[in-house]
């Protein structure tokens, strides 16, 4: 290599580590066309990437691109693990959404965001740390850290959700910056109550899927699940690998042999159809649809896709009549190396569905059993959040998360305009940091929170006043809840560098979280939680 093409690349090698380092500032409000027509299909929405106006750092005074790791040929960041020398894995694709700048009061009072129950990013984290690796900060989507935990919330007294709200001093903002905790509660439903649901399997069955023995644990997990099943359910199976076929009809869940012996036979084979899977699939799904039911096609794989139609919004249009007439689509993911988090996403966002990382039969049995009625039984459609600020007290608010769960204004009321499904028992937790008016006393905003009821009738809206009342003086006088989901959202946004946590450490966050878990001492996933931080900061490169 001569000495000229030598200084080209490392010339090429700074920049893009510094574009990667920068961190972004999305706008949390982008431009998007709204909906007129009220008598149009409903636009399936949080499938493309965002492409958000640029928005101005109040304090900075600089405008600042998201911070993109460099894409593929099909404009995805492999996030620096397509090349394996000396990376975690091999062929790794995650999409980097930016960060959520503040927003002054004075230029936009309103924050809309559709609502997310998705857990992926989360476990693919602790893939990450497990392997002993930091996760790479495209892979972090603080929302989904968030919405991991449970943290309790009273349930509805009546109707389908409840709104929890909290307010402190933020322990990472600096002086006279303040955390808003929101938690959506949704109402439980006992299992013996869940509809009679109709479930088709997608497996991809690929060669892909015989690395690390992902397509084992895969087969391990439906176990878990099948036995859950009712004998008014019925279970279907779809293989894919360069072709795809229908290994088992829909299938009465009383007939667990006949299903177990069916997953017992999986075997890796061939490249990666996805497109001719889900065919298979949706036609099943079809011959096995029900009125009243529960339908959902359930796509396991590690994302690949290497043959046929292989991008989440040409899939999604195509299975566009199945998914208008109720059939829900959910991805579980497995592996690590050669995996596209980027198209499972984006597959279940537009299907109505669900995203869950699959790390290990531990998490299979919290997704398949555990959660299985709130993994199965939607209650509602479309769900999304708007919170409007009183500018006369709060100067300024920036949303932790949600970037790419960005509703336009304007749309909150658009019902044709696709956002997020809620299952039975599930919570969604946001958090915002704000700066109040020095000196100002009255109400900090209002939440209002939008659905379709999954049983049908009208679209309900419901608001509560965020009273001022609410902020506690110290942060030692918080809940339990308000501590963790600071701690968590904090060791978030410094693994994904966001610019708000820039001089802040992974150290800094241990106190706070360790508090907080005093408070869920019979929970393990906050016990697991102090293991995770302590071996992410283990692994923290040291400072030079």
């Amino acid at each position: 290599m001569n000495r000229r093409s030598s200084i080209l690349i490392v010339f090429v090698l700074c920049v893009t580590l510094l574009l990667t380092g920068c961190g972004g500032a999305i706008g949390q409000h982008a431009a998007q066309a709204p909906s007129s027509d009220a008598g149009s299909t409903k636009q399936r929405g949080h499938v493309a990437a965002p492409t958000p106006a640029m928005r101005y750092f109040q304090e900075s005074g600089t405008a600042v691109q998201p911070g993109l790791a460099a894409p593929d040929q099909n404009g995805l960041s492999t996030g620096g693990n397509a090349v394996p020398n000396g990376e975690p894995y091999d062929a790794t694709f995650y999409e980097n959404y930016g960060t959520n700048p503040f927003i002054d009061t004075e230029d936009d009072v309103f924050s809309t965001f559709a609502l997310d129950v998705d857990t992926a990013s989360y476990t693919v984290m602790r893939r990450y740390l497990r392997d002993g690796y930091l996760p790479d900060p495209a892979s972090v989507r603080v929302e989904e850290y968030l919405n991991y935990f449970d943290y309790h919330y009273p349930q509805p007294e009546s109707g389908d959700f409840a709104i929890y709200l909290e307010a402190g001093p933020s322990p990472f903002g600096g002086e006279r910056y303040e955390l808003l905790q929101i938690g959506i509660q949704a109402r439980r439903v006992d299992a013996a109550q869940r509809p009679p649901a109709s479930l088709t399997f997608v497996i991809d069955v690929s060669g892909s899927m015989d690395r690390e023995d992902r397509l084992e644990t895969l087969k391990q997990a439906l176990t878990l699940l099948v036995a859950e099943m009712r004998p008014d359910d019925t279970i279907a199976i779809a293989v894919y690998g360069s072709d795809a076929h229908a290994v088992l009809p829909p299938t009465s869940g009383a007939e667990q042999d006949r299903i177990l012996s069916a997953i017992a036979a999986l075997k890796p084979e061939g490249s990666t159809n996805v497109e001719a899977g889900l065919d298979v699939g949706f036609a099943l799904a079809d011959e096995a649809f029900g009125e009243g039911r529960i339908n959902m096609v359930l796509l396991c794989s590690d994302g690949v896709a290497n043959n046929g139609v292989t991008d989440a919004e040409s899939l999604l249009r195509k299975y566009e009549r199945y998914l208008d007439r109720g059939i829900q689509l959910s991805t579980f993911g497995f592996g690590m190396g050669n995996f596209n988090d980027v198209l499972m996403e984006r597959m279940a966002n537009g299907g109505d569905g669900s995203y869950a990382y699959i790390d290990s039969l531990s998490e299979a049995r919290r997704v398949f059993v555990e959660q299985l009625t709130g993994t199965l039984q939607t209650i509602a459609r479309d769900a999304k959040v708007q919170v409007e600020f009183n500018p006369a007290v709060v100067s300024r608010y920036r949303l932790l998360g949600y970037e790419n769960r960005d509703v336009a204004d304007e749309d909150f009321r658009n019902d044709t305009v696709d956002a997020g499904e809620i299952g039975a028992g599930h919570r969604v937790t946001a958090l915002y940091e704000i700066k109040r008016v020095a000196g100002a006393s009255g109400p900090l905003a209002i939440v209002r929170l939008r659905y379709q009821p999954a049983a049908g009738g009208a679209v309900v809206e419901e608001s509560q006043l965020i009273s001022s009342d609410l902020i506690r003086e110290r942060v030692e006088e918080t809940t339990p809840r308000f501590q963790l989901a600071a701690s968590v959202a904090q060791f978030a946004e410094v693994l994904r560098k966001s610019y708000w946590a820039k001089g802040e450490a992974l150290e800094d966050v241990l106190p706070l979280a360790e508090a907080a878990a005093r408070g869920f001492e019979d929970d393990p996933a906050v016990v697991e939680f102090i293991s995770l931080l302590r071996q992410a900061i283990a692994l923290k490169p040291a400072e030079r």
